[in-house]
């Protein structure tokens, strides 16, 4: 007989390390011809933080995302960055590229001045120029500015960038800490069928919703909440490094015997972005990354105890355990369970 069930977990998650200290440092250069170099210490590890950050200095500067290159790739010559874990590189970094990018503004806006003969102070960058803000017919591309910047007035267009949370401490009057930058949220529906003469699991859907704070390239969000919603899946079902624990009996030698799920094995997934800006998140975005693993494990188990009715509290889901719950569910109870599962 096959059952059907539903279940639902919710999660939060911090950004960067607690209680602070991680830092992240950020150069934005803008180049003689108006193109624009962003170096940065952090890693792309896949989810998409060169394109990001790039489309953060975009944005600031007001200009086109094609002119940014982001440099990360030599740790001699880029900024320091702690490292890309605990969802802080958008976060992070970005703080650092938006204050690094803002200097480079400033030095634009003061060769345009000279140019334009008019105080620093009244003049606006918008599509790729820089014009006086009550008279907008009085402006100069940002490529001329740069290039006048480097064989008329000897500046050079660079800006510096630098983020890191103070440390906190606990009060020791009132216990009272804040221990974390800013926090995500999220929550997953799980939609299973349950085998209960084989105790295979098939997940059917998986609705998985995220507040990212901002969400800075939508497209990129959604990749990441898939992704993480498989590698969920792959805990939950799956991946299992000690099959007969105690016993080392069985374990893994290789890859190709580390089952993880393939595109045959995703189920439909459904995701939902959620914007609750951070107050102080570059264009009030928040660190998820790492959270799109966490909820859609849980609500696999919870879906299971509505489809069978037995709680399974250690990953992965078995069929082994799944039917060694359901002989103990319904064994008398001055009675062990007939069926013996290794």
């Amino acid at each position: 007989m096959k059952a059907r069930g539903t279940g639902i977990a919710l999660g939060l998650y911090p950004t960067g390390i607690p209680y602070g200290g991680d830092f992240s440092q950020a150069i934005v250069k803008v180049k003689h011809d108006g193109s624009v170099n962003l170096l940065v210490g952090s890693v792309d590890i896949g989810q998409g933080a060169k394109t990001v950050l790039a489309q953060m200095v975009a944005e600031e500067l007001e200009i086109d995302l094609d002119l940014v290159s982001v440099l990360n790739e030599d740790t001699e010559t880029s900024p320091m960055c702690v490292g890309a874990f605990a969802s802080r590189i958008t976060y992070c970094d970005g703080l650092a590229v938006l204050q690094a990018a803002r200097e480079a503004k400033a030095i634009l806006l003061e060769v345009a001045a000279e140019i334009l003969g008019a105080p620093p102070g009244e003049l606006e960058a918008g599509q790729g120029r820089i014009f006086v803000s009550r008279q907008p017919e009085r402006s100069v591309p940002i490529a001329e500015v740069a290039f006048k910047a480097t064989y008329q007035f000897n500046r050079i267009i660079a800006g510096r960038g630098h983020y890191m949370r103070p440390k906190v401490s606990l009060d020791p009057e009132t216990g009272a800490i804040d221990p974390f930058a800013t926090l995500a949220w999220g929550a997953s529906l799980a939609e299973v069928e349950v085998d209960t003469e084989t105790g295979e699991v098939a997940v059917l859907r998986l609705v998985c919703a995220y507040d990212v704070g901002r969400a800075i390239n939508p497209l990129l969000v959604e990749g990441q909440i898939q992704g993480g919603t498989a590698m969920a899946l792959g805990s939950a079902l799956m991946e299992q490094f000690q099959p007969c624990y105690p016993s080392l009996d069985r374990q893994p030698e290789t890859l190709g015997d580390y089952v993880i799920p393939t595109a045959v094995d995703v189920p439909e997934i459904r995701t939902r972005i959620v914007e609750c800006p951070s107050t102080n998140g570059p264009f009030g975005a928040k660190g998820f990354g790492e959270m799109t693993a966490n909820p859609p494990a849980p609500a696999i188990v919870s879906a299971v105890h509505d489809a069978v009715g037995v709680w399974i509290d250690e990953l992965p889901l078995t069929p082994e355990k799944i039917l060694r719950a359901l002989d103990q569910k319904s064994a008398p109870a001055d009675q062990p369970a007939k069926r013996v599962v290794p």
